[in-house]
């Protein structure tokens, strides 16, 4: 496999490295000085996400995206080197509509949406107009494997019905969060495989019975847009609510996870050699023993 970057993909980097440099990292006080007031700098964020979609770097990681669908059309290998640079500053991919996690969320609601759900949740995402969250740790069992979910969803006539604990939930703070897509067991009877017992619901963030706990402090690091314990009691919402089919959430779930591992891993590696850099630059500057 040829992995030297195309044409287009070394003109995006050029132009993503710009963006950064002249409007990303000069707005990057303002920024910290919203946040450490426990503000989220929406007036920092929202006038960049306007430049950034009126020069074409926008929903730069959606590989299929429909013709009405505002994006650029990526591969996973192309993508990664932008987010590379992205990850230079923690909040930039926001700018970009390419922050965690929506995009996984807009990848499972391209994937696995009806035309309604699309319509109502799908395209204010990608239009960069609301935030969403995705439901799926708890504190009770080792969420790495979703199998151990205590999570319940059962169906009551023409609703479904979600109660349980959910923590380490990112985003699910962030003021212009809407939407929660939340895992849980809908089936638990001892014969069905145990891969095949998840479910996946839209749950609007203003659903009654949805309570934010806390935001949860991470290594002593309060995370603005959230890190939070969520609490579903007795939740209700329609039945066509139900992402996909009953019973293929741990399926649909992998499906998002995959490329957002690639996200996740690109960003870590920019901001590890932006680490690198301020390192030696200090190591060159530093005057010991007098």
């Amino acid at each position: 496999m040829d992995f030297a970057y195309s044409t287009r993909v070394q003109a995006l980097r050029q132009q993503v490295q710009r963006f950064m440099d002249d409007l990303i990292l000069p707005s990057h006080r303002d920024w910290l000085r919203w946040s450490e007031a426990g503000a989220y700098p929406l007036d920092v964020i929202e006038p960049l996400k306007a430049r950034a979609r009126a020069a074409g770097l926008w929903n730069l990681f959606l590989p299929g995206l429909r013709d009405d669908e505002p994006g650029t059309r990526l591969s996973n290998l192309e993508y990664a080197p932008l987010a590379e640079i992205m990850g230079r500053v923690p909040w930039a991919s926001e700018v970009f509509n390419c922050s965690a996690p929506d995009t996984g969320n807009i990848e499972l609601l391209q994937l696995f949406a009806t035309p309604a759900q699309r319509a109502h949740w799908l395209r204010p995402l990608m239009e960069g107009t609301m935030r969403s969250c995705f439901a799926m740790s708890e504190p009770d069992v080792a969420s790495s494997d979703p199998t151990n979910l205590g999570t319940r969803i059962a169906r009551d006539g023409d609703h479904w019905v979600l109660n349980g604990r959910k923590w380490f939930i990112t985003g699910a703070a962030h003021p212009q969060c809407r939407l929660a897509i939340v895992m849980g067991v809908s089936d638990a009877a001892p014969d069905v495989p145990a891969h095949r017992r998840h479910s996946l619901l839209l749950v609007p963030m203003d659903a009654p019975g949805l309570e934010i706990v806390r935001n949860i402090p991470v290594m002593q690091h309060q995370a603005i847009e959230g890190h939070c314990e969520l609490v579903f009691r007795d939740v209700r919402v329609p039945a066509d609510h139900l992402l996909g089919t009953a019973g293929e959430g741990f399926a649909m779930a992998q499906a998002r996870l995959g490329p957002g591992r690639v996200h996740h891993c690109m960003r870590t590696i920019g901001q590890c050699e932006l680490a690198l850099e301020l390192m030696a630059e200090r190591a060159l500057e530093r005057m010991a023993f007098g």
